[in-house]
């Protein structure tokens, strides 16, 4: 049955950008993000899921970001999910409080999400950190 279908669920169409570690940068950061939910047809309630979801990681991110750093995000998506990456060097190793309410409120508008955080990096002068999250297109849908 797959012999007529073309491309596969996996494949994913990828866009990424790099801004200064700033809180002025968070409207770019949103908007772009719009913008590729709704460009991978997304709904209007799920399109908004990711951007809140984006700005609670963005915002935790660049406030604990060693100064003059960069952030660098990544949005995929497929014809099933958005997952996007975020990823600076942070100050400290704990710039996301995973057992706070804002990490609460991003379990609840994601599908899954991840944390990692590096060791030291001496010559980048903290300690390199990505969250990973993805959202699930057709949930509430599915929730009837």
């Amino acid at each position: 049955m797959r012999d007529g279908i073309s491309g596969s669920a996996t494949e994913a169409d990828v866009i990424g950008i790099r801004v200064p570690a700033e809180l002025a940068q968070l409207t770019m950061l949103r908007a772009l993000a719009e913008t590729v939910a709704l460009i991978g047809d997304f709904a209007l309630d799920e399109v908004t899921d990711i951007r809140v979801a984006l700005d609670e990681v963005a915002t935790a991110l660049i406030l604990g970001s060693v100064p003059g750093g960069v952030i660098e995000c990544d949005f995929g998506y497929n014809d099933n999910r958005m997952s996007i990456r975020v990823g600076t060097v942070v100050s400290e190793p704990d710039a996301l409080d995973e057992g706070g309410f804002g990490w609460h409120v991003l379990q609840t508008l994601t599908d899954s999400i991840g944390v990692r955080t590096e060791s030291f990096d001496p010559v980048a002068g903290g300690f390199p950190t990505v969250v990973r999250f993805s959202r699930r297109r057709g949930e509430y849908d599915e929730r009837g």
